[in-house]
């Protein structure tokens, strides 16, 4: 991964995209990606933490986990019940009252929601993304932000994954085709 420029940080016209980090980790690739949420939960939380603190909206954008009540707090409980193992991670990364928040039902955190418009609304030119999994659902957003005429950035070490070689390649095609840019949280929390 190439590093991003020294100057880069929040800016006017930001906001933060905080994709599928309540999770119940029931799934086939669950255990890796709950050691990867594990490692990286510093730099999550340190960007959440310098999105707020610059005034640049916090946009929750997360899978139903089968529910249909748009419930944030009800859906962080029940992941935090369905693995006890995951409390902390969940927890610590859990939206807080006046952040933004919407279910999606497909790895886009842009097909079939309401993302586009509440951006639109906010006046929003480049999303930064963070979340779970890279190669999945943060590269499919980045894809389609662009498609949306948004400037994108991946804080490639905000995001868990369930396949470090995998992540390279999803990084590689985010930055080089979809022309992501590619940074780290370090970068942000030295200028917070």
């Amino acid at each position: 991964m190439k590093p991003a420029s020294p100057q880069w940080h929040f800016g006017r016209g930001d906001a933060l995209l905080v994709v599928d980090v309540i999770n119940d980790f029931k799934h086939d690739d669950g255990e890796h990606l709950l050691e990867s949420f594990r490692e990286r939960l510093p730099a999550m939380s340190g960007a959440i933490a310098a999105a707020r603190a610059a005034a640049v909206p916090v946009v929750y954008v997360n899978d139903d986990l089968g529910r249909w009540d748009s419930d944030a707090p009800g859906l962080v409980r029940s992941a935090s019940e369905s693995c006890p193992g995951a409390t902390e991670v969940v927890r610590e990364l859990a939206p807080s009252a006046g952040s933004h928040f919407l279910l999606k039902h497909r790895y886009s955190a842009f097909d079939h929601t309401a993302l586009d418009l509440l951006l639109e609304e906010l006046e929003v030119e480049r999303v930064v993304l963070i979340g779970a999994a890279t190669e999945g659902c943060i590269v499919q957003t980045a894809i389609d932000a662009r498609e949306h005429g948004l400037k994108t950035t991946i804080l490639a070490d905000a995001c868990a994954t369930t396949d470090g070689e995998l992540e390279a390649v999803a990084l590689q095609y985010a930055e080089r085709v979809v022309g992501a840019r590619l940074a780290e949280i370090g970068e942000v929390a030295d200028r917070s």
